[in-house]
């Protein structure tokens, strides 16, 4: 399997959750997906 052919959402499913779990954290009370942080732009000065 290539990585490269691989969506964003599938790598974080095969790769970055199982480790993140694997590392101790608790997946439901310390990881929060696709979160909304503004609801409109962000200006950079």
């Amino acid at each position: 399997m290539n990585k490269k052919d691989l969506s964003e959402r599938d790598i974080c499913t095969k790769y970055i959750t199982p480790a993140i779990e694997k590392a101790g954290w608790d997946i439901q009370l310390q990881v929060r997906e696709e979160v909304s942080l503004t609801k409109g732009r962000i200006i950079v000065r």
